[in-house]
């Protein structure tokens, strides 16, 4: 907002310069050049810093998953969460393109498995979760599980169940 404000009175000050410059003063013309690379800079530096803002909240979309927690959407500003549900429906798409008739799942297995089942416990109350095989599980506070990798790694990265290392 610093930014805008001065970048918004340099660029007054230098109408008002021109105006003048026009009218005869030669001297007003190295000031305004000056005002303009100063414009051109932190505009440079503005542009850069929203560049970094989208690729980290791109990188959200990779650890949270497409659902981002409420913490971390506070601080973001509407035209953000618009972007990170943008990209995360073209992200959805282009998997459902890949990989046959049900997609492939780009987000799982971010780190290569070291075993296909892992061991969670369960942080909060989420109800009822069902695995490849059909068998439903009740995914209370505290319990204790054995489930493969792939189905809870989006769990745990919301924050609803934790890997257990023995």
């Amino acid at each position: 907002r610093q930014a805008l404000e001065e970048m918004r009175a340099l660029y007054e000050r230098n109408q008002a310069d021109v105006s003048e410059a026009k009218s005869g003063r030669t001297d007003l013309i190295f000031l305004i050049r000056f005002r303009h690379c100063c414009l051109l800079r932190n505009q440079r530096c503005l542009l850069a810093y929203l560049y970094d803002r989208l690729l980290r909240i791109r990188a959200l979309r990779w650890e949270y998953g497409s659902v981002l927690p409420n913490t971390i959407q506070f601080h973001m500003s509407a035209e953000e969460v618009e972007w990170f549900n943008r990209y995360k429906k073209s992200l959805a798409t282009y998997m459902r393109s890949v990989g046959g008739e049900e997609g492939l799942d780009l987000t799982q297995d971010i780190k290569p498995p070291k075993s296909l089942y892992i061991e969670v416990r369960c942080l909060k109350d989420h109800g009822e979760f069902e695995i490849d095989d059909g068998t439903t599980i009740l995914l209370k506070k505290n319990s204790q599980h054995f489930l493969p990798r792939w189905k809870c790694e989006e769990l745990i990265r919301q924050g609803v169940l934790e890997h257990i290392l023995s």
